[in-house]
């Protein structure tokens, strides 16, 4: 179980996420939606304590999380594993070593000062580029491949963390649709045959009712919904995108969110605007 109780961050006088307080069960799949500087990437990233709170409390199971230092904060980083917008890869690695590096919190300072991986440890690798559909790319470089690829590789270099919890901030905000259907198919995979947790930032409501059991609506650092998507309506949907423009408004105003008939309903993630 990870817990929040009143986190807030503050950046000088300006408060990015206000007295935050969710519980999310092990195994959830879980959106959070919301427009750019709602707070949702600073969530993220206290939650893998890339940032530190301000103040309140984060805790997994009967781990601190918030209190956390030196090595049992490394610890943490790999139990919680984390994938950008951007991939974060070495492009002139190969896609297998991309993806062994996910091993180095597991392993002693002296085995990665020699930068010798284990067959054992290649073999998970491969294993995890074969998972994500990308093992013929294994020994190209990282930076030869296509945006959709490279998050793949991403999510096997996480995979090799062994994580108890997969972070995702803007996953698929870069890719087309294709990729961006083909990342998420991943993600929901993880999640239904580990039964990882997955917590994951999105720019349209659309994604987050196709793939998640749970959403989190965030606006101006603060929570403003939580809960599945059948429950979100009209007014929160405003709340959570703050729709001013009046035509914007009149449009997610006649869309039904109870769930109309595909054939009948308007996409409401095609009316909200990108984070």
């Amino acid at each position: 179980m990870l817990e929040l109780q009143n986190v807030t961050r503050r950046f000088g006088d300006f408060a990015a996420v206000k007295n935050v307080s969710l519980s999310i069960p092990e195994g959830q799949m879980v959106g959070v939606i919301g427009r750019s500087g709602a707070g949702k990437s600073t969530l993220l990233r206290m939650l893998n304590r890339l940032i530190d709170p301000s103040s309140g409390l984060i805790r997994f199971n009967e781990t601190r999380v918030s209190a956390l230092t030196g090595a049992a904060l490394r610890g943490w980083q790999r139990d919680c594993a984390m994938i950008f917008q951007q991939f974060n890869l070495v492009p002139r690695l190969s896609v297998l070593m991309n993806v062994l590096l996910g091993r180095l919190n597991h392993r002693s300072t002296l085995l990665n000062l020699v930068g010798t991986f284990s067959v054992e440890e290649r073999a998970m690798a491969i294993a995890a580029l074969e998972r994500l559909g990308i093992a013929q790319t294994a020994l190209q470089s990282a930076g030869t491949l296509s945006g959709g690829q490279q998050q793949r590789v991403a999510i096997a270099r996480a995979l090799m963390q062994r994580p108890k919890m997969l972070l995702a901030d803007e996953p698929i905000a870069s890719l087309d649709p294709l990729n961006a259907k083909v990342v998420m198919d991943s993600l929901r995979n993880i999640n239904r045959e580990e039964g990882l947790t997955v917590i994951t930032n999105l720019h349209t409501l659309d994604t987050a009712r196709n793939y998640c059991e749970r959403v989190i609506g965030m606006a101006a650092g603060e929570v403003v919904f939580d809960g599945p998507v059948s429950e979100l309506t009209k007014q929160t949907v405003r709340m959570i995108y703050g729709a001013e423009d009046t035509e914007l408004s009149e449009e997610i105003t006649s869309t039904n969110l109870g769930g109309a008939p595909a054939a009948e309903e308007q996409s409401v993630g095609s009316l909200v605007p990108a984070a």
